[in-house]
């Protein structure tokens, strides 16, 4: 009988991770590492990926880079995919939320946000998808938001690219999940990360987001571990353009 626990082992697997500098996406390459994967970290903060690589060792290489840089993306994807080889695994965690009321949303503020949180997921992907097809296998794990069905104050810009995200999601999964490359995303709550310390920073405001949940409380890095796996490995065969909210039952109320 197969071990049903060999269905998460990553080993032979590279990742690619965005926005592995910090928060879920460091979270995320350590979790991968961890699972036997080799990692490649792609951030902005050349000092944060090294930090990550010190973490995880060898398994481990980075690049620094702007992913929102389109004019850039084919030397990004040569830089990621020269430790290790092409990735089998993206996990698109790099976000940005610039938390501007609608009144005061502006141009630049608009397309940075959209840059960043849909169209590099998607021109990355693109860019991955074709040694994944020669594989026959391939993971693409998505970040969407609370945003991508809910709307939220000061989150106009940020809730569109993650409505955007969710669509993406299930348009990645009609194009390409017959080559054997599923598409899905995460839908996380409140964690404690970068992007939610305007939230964190008010005690009073993170403990009504907790009381809105069905668990009682925010989540920890901890908690999206299983989820991400999940959705990396052989154990989501069959899964695909779904999104998978971690938010402690958040959206169920």
């Amino acid at each position: 009988m197969t071990d049903p626990r060999a269905l998460f082992d990553l080993s032979g697997k590279v990742a690619c991770v965005t926005g592995a500098s910090s928060g879920l996406g460091r979270s995320a390459a350590v979790a991968l590492a961890a699972a036997g994967a080799r990692v490649v970290g792609v951030a902005r903060r050349a000092e944060a990926l090294e930090s990550l690589c010190n973490e995880i060792g060898e398994a481990a290489a980075s690049v620094a880079a702007d992913i929102a840089d389109r004019s850039s993306l084919a030397q990004v994807v040569d830089n990621i995919s020269s430790p290790f080889g092409a990735p089998d695994i993206v996990v698109h965690a790099a976000g940005l939320n610039t938390r501007q009321a609608a009144d005061d949303v502006t141009p630049e503020g608009w397309d940075q946000t959209l840059a960043i949180n849909l169209s590099a997921p998607f021109f990355l992907s693109q860019a991955l998808v074709p040694a994944m097809k020669k594989k026959g296998w391939g993971r693409i794990v998505n970040f969407a938001s609370l945003q991508t069905t809910r709307a939220f104050p000061g989150g106009i810009a940020y809730g569109s690219s993650k409505a955007g995200v969710g669509q993406l999601t299930r348009a990645m999964a009609e194009a390409w999940s017959k080559d054997g490359i599923t598409a899905n995303a995460i839908g996380p709550g409140f964690f404690p990360t970068e992007l939610t310390a305007a939230v964190f920073d008010d005690p009073e405001r993170a403990a009504r987001n907790a009381a809105q949940t069905c668990i009682g409380r925010n989540g920890t890095m901890r908690d999206m571990d299983g989820p991400l796996l999940f959705l990396c490995s052989d154990a989501s065969a069959y899964v695909t353009g779904q999104i998978l909210m971690v938010d402690g039952g958040f959206t169920a109320k």
